[in-house]
């Protein structure tokens, strides 16, 4: 962060203290649509480290990279009828295109399980075929009221992991399983002690049956929540009839999982270490790891400029 730029004391007030920093260390931008920001190069290249180890882990525990389409279809998504009521609120929704109005309205991803459920009905139709483990790396939509860059914002990048297994218990295991390569994330990357657990029944996932989460603990003793894990038991896969040949000749439903996390880490990271000189960054998290700078007195030439080294 540059000298001369001056912030507030975070005891002070801390949201307007993590404002400015995201701002004056060149994190991120506004953008002229509410909730929408730009990711300047410093703050994106946070966001690519993080990237970069989870999709190392994920690759180590057999998931593939796959995208989906940012458009859902109104009769898709309305199949999953709590999911539907969990996310309406927050829809942005396209009614034209073009020129012309569409014949049904068409939803920006708040989310991806409808589009994957959908996909998977068609991929799948024997036991043979599980488990189906994929990963997503987007953007979603979700129109919130009140914003803040990196913690809550009106679009946002993530990744979304989707399986499909042929027991509960080994949907069960997976959900616990990348719970815990958020929790390693926070150890090994983030410098960030989280918390896991398990959500309440009102806290939960709309549409799943359990919900686990890894919380950051904030300076100001709130908790951040900064990853979450899916057992969605066999609800979506029976709304969307996926289906599969076991291996005794039966028609069977599989079981889900699907987990995520955010760019809202990079807010998590600016307010468990940042302090009243501005940014601190976790080395292996940081962009730049060291930056020389020679300091001469007493000389006639000029000091030559600092000297920076990537990491």
């Amino acid at each position: 962060m540059k000298k001369n730029n001056a912030i507030t004391p975070r005891e002070t007030d801390m949201s307007k203290w993590y404002s400015e920093i995201c701002l004056k260390a060149e994190l991120m931008s506004y953008s002229k649509v509410k909730g929408f920001i730009v990711y300047r190069p410093y703050g994106f290249a946070i966001w690519e480290q993080i990237k970069a180890f989870l999709d190392n882990e994920f690759k180590k525990t057999g998931h593939q990279n796959v995208y989906m389409p940012l458009l859902i279809p109104q009769s898709l998504l309305e199949k999953e009828k709590e999911h539907v009521v969990g996310f309406a609120p927050e829809c942005a929704i396209v009614t034209k295109g073009g020129d012309k109005d569409l014949d049904s309205p068409l939803y920006i991803r708040p989310t991806s399980e409808t589009l994957f459920c959908d996909h998977f009905k068609d991929i799948l139709s024997s036991y043979r075929d599980l488990p189906i483990k994929y990963n997503q790396w987007c953007s979603v939509v979700r129109w919130e009221k009140t914003t803040r860059p990196f913690l809550r914002g009106s679009e946002f990048l993530w990744q979304e992991g989707h399986t499909l297994h042929r027991t509960a218990d080994e949907a069960k295991e997976e959900t616990l399983r990348m719970l815990k390569i958020y929790n390693k994330m926070g150890e090994d990357i983030l410098a960030i002690p989280f918390v896991m657990g398990r959500k309440t029944e009102k806290e939960k996932f709309a549409g799943a049956l359990e919900t686990y989460t890894v919380e950051a603990l904030m300076p100001d003793g709130q908790a951040l929540q900064s990853g979450t894990s899916h057992y969605f038991g066999q609800g979506f896969a029976q709304h969307y009839d996926i289906s599969f040949l076991d291996s005794d000749n039966v028609l069977k439903t599989p079981y889900q999982t699907s987990w995520g996390v955010s760019t809202r880490l990079i807010g998590s990271i600016i307010m468990e270490h940042g302090d009243d000189n501005g940014l601190v960054l976790p080395p292996y998290v940081a962009p730049i790891q060291v930056a020389l700078i020679p300091v001469m007195p007493d000389v006639a030439e000029p000091i030559p400029n600092q000297v920076i080294v990537q990491g």
